[in-house]
């Protein structure tokens, strides 16, 4: 009873327009200054861009990773090279930090308890286990009265018939390890539906029924120890074979679902008493109404705009939070549009030096391949006028 007051009462500071709700985390009041050492699980792109705000800000970081030559490692103050399952290698780069972080939610679970229990893990490995399960994570929108697109479980034959109930077409999803579009087939029968199970190995997948959007937004949203909230506004996105090419600000959308994309942000980070950055994923619907389709508790891609065109950067807000700093500013400086730069588009990289309204971000890979994201460019406009003039259907 007491936490549904708390909860109640930080939803009427949001509509205040100060969004400090009453604290209910579980996560002690830990404060740490820059000097200060920040660990990264993860060693890809999203943790080199958050080692470079780190060191921005006057705290070093230490990667953990499994991989040689990671673009985080390339920019962090020290790297663990070993496996996940290393005990001993987790419970050292435990010991070597002041708080922890993931730049991927596919962190083994087992790995971020054993750092857990020795350092502050922000999102906490509780948020981890529901957003790398898509049958959890669907439980947990629904019970948080978020809206859904119809879905069923399966593991077995039996379940399988059931899940029929769903209706087509619909998309059947691996519960585990799907990103950029993997382990996802759109079926359209009970036939395709046999078969797809089948050729994705009869493993744990969710159905989902297929919603016939007008769009696809994300919003990225920073919560503090304190329960300070800070959300961008939402990105529109465009993708093209499961993978995200294109993300522009503002967003086509009327005010009326802008505020409902950020609320359902809102809901997420309380409900989950998240500290850290997360990304919810929203398709609109054409009456202008949003289903919530996936979170991510970690910095986005289709939140790299904010590099170059909010006032604090997504992951300059995870630093913030993480060490428990307030998180800063989300206003938006410029309309922009993100473009990756996936495979062979990195070799036009040149192309983008003399143009003072594009910024470049490379990775540091050293190989590209197709469907790898090799970096990307964030097309800056006055604020105010139409990125949409911008061809969007162009190669990078």
């Amino acid at each position: 009873m007491a936490e549904s007051a708390d909860r109640e009462r930080g939803a009427r500071a949001g509509r205040r327009g100060v969004n400090r709700p009453l604290r209910f985390s579980t996560i002690p009041e830990l404060h740490w200054p820059p000097g200060s050492t920040v660990g990264l699980m993860g060693g890809g792109q999203l943790g080199r861009m958050m080692a470079m705000a780190a060191a921005r800000m006057g705290y070093r970081t230490h990667v953990f990773t499994d991989q040689q030559h990671t673009p985080a490692g390339e920019v962090a103050a020290a790297v663990t090279v070993a496996s996940f399952s290393d005990q001993a290698a987790l419970e050292r780069f435990a010991n070597s930090v002041q708080v922890v972080t993931y730049e991927f939610e596919n962190v083994p679970l087992a790995a971020a308890k054993i750092v857990a229990e020795r350092v502050a893990v922000r999102p906490g490995p509780n948020v981890l286990a529901i957003a790398q399960d898509r049958l959890a994570e669907k439980n947990f929108l629904s019970k948080a009265a978020l809206p859904v697109a119809p879905y069923r479980g399966i593991e077995t034959p039996e379940e399988l018939q059931l899940a029929t109930e769903v209706g087509f077409p619909a998309v059947l999803k691996t519960r585990r390890e799907g990103y950029d579009g993997k382990g996802q087939v759109r079926v359209k029968s009970a036939h395709d539906l046999a078969v797809a199970w089948e050729r994705l190995g009869h493993v744990p997948v969710v159905l989902e029924r297929w919603i016939d959007f007008a769009c696809e937004v994300s919003v990225v949203i920073a919560r503090s120890q304190d329960g300070e909230e800070a959300a961008y506004e939402p990105a529109e996105n465009r993708h093209a074979g499961g993978i995200l090419r294109t993300s522009i600000v503002p967003a086509l959308i009327s005010q009326a679902t802008a505020d409902a994309a950020v609320s359902a942000a809102r809901t997420v980070v309380r409900e989950l008493d998240c500290v850290g950055v997360l990304a919810v994923e929203l398709f609109v619907l054409a009456d202008g109404s949003v289903v919530v389709n996936e979170i991510a508790p970690r910095p986005h891609n289709s939140g790299h705009w904010t590099i170059d065109a909010a006032e604090t950067s997504q992951f300059e807000q995870q630093v913030r939070v993480c060490c428990g700093l307030p998180p800063g500013s989300v206003a938006r400086l410029h309309d922009a549009v993100m473009e990756n730069m996936i495979g062979n588009d990195v070799d036009a990289w040149s192309r983008y030096l003399g143009d003072g309204s594009v910024r470049l971000h490379l990775y540091g890979k050293k190989i590209s391949r197709p469907g790898r994201k090799m970096g990307h460019v964030t097309r800056l406009f006055p604020h105010g006028s139409s990125p949409r003039a911008f061809d969007e259907d162009r190669s990078v």
